[in-house]
């Protein structure tokens, strides 16, 4: 019998995930938990053969709970459940120790399978996720400053703005604005606001 934790904040996911596995001779939902924080309390309490987890979650977030998790259990099998498919956010799930990495729109096709694989020892990506990590893995990564200056442009802030709040000069931000469009690609700001969040490079909470 595969044993079940489910990670989300929403209850209607969490009961979905519920209907499915309840329907499989070889699994059973032991445990559920609405964010990172009492995901760690319900793993340590239940062992959990396969943990299901949401990145996007209030007070810890998914990649901080799974480092929890793996540094406390190395052997935790998780799988990421999400509605994001940036491959920066990917790399960072898998790099926090995923094994599998399934988008929320093909649970009911591919849930299912995936956890037995996971369980099997084996790592489970979606065709799309890893697609888009391929499209990406030969580009330059953004520096930590840079991110932080790309997360201020897409909350609407002009050149004077983020040099006041990051203590830098506006020539400074100029440059880093420079090589961010550079390194994404991009044709404006906003253009690169927008691929940051698409891939998961920044989030807005």
């Amino acid at each position: 019998m595969i044993r079940v934790l489910v990670v989300d904040d929403h209850e209607i996911v969490r009961d979905g995930i519920a209907s499915l596995v309840g329907t499989q001779s070889d699994m059973e939902l032991i445990a559920e938990a609405c964010d990172g924080r009492e995901a760690v309390e319900q793993f340590r309490k239940h062992h959990p053969d396969i943990t299901l987890m949401d990145l996007q979650m209030p007070n810890v977030c998914g990649i901080d709970a799974i480092n929890a998790i793996r540094g406390e259990f190395p052997e935790a099998r998780i799988i990421v459940l999400t509605t994001y498919a940036g491959d920066v956010q990917v790399k960072r799930a898998l790099q926090a120790g995923a094994q599998g990495y399934l988008l929320k729109g093909l649970l009911r096709k591919e849930l299912l399978d995936t956890i037995r694989a996971v369980h099997n020892g084996r790592k489970r990506l979606s065709p799309e996720i890893a697609a888009e990590i391929a499209e990406h893995v030969m580009d330059d990564a953004l520096t930590p400053r840079e991110i932080s200056v790309l997360k201020l442009i897409a909350g609407g802030n002009a050149n004077k703005e983020i040099a006041a709040q990051l203590h830098i000069s506006e020539e400074s931000v100029k440059g880093y604005v420079k090589n961010i469009l550079l390194k994404l690609d991009a044709n404006d700001r906003a253009h690169a606001a927008m691929i940051g969040l698409k891939r998961g490079i920044i989030d807005l909470q």
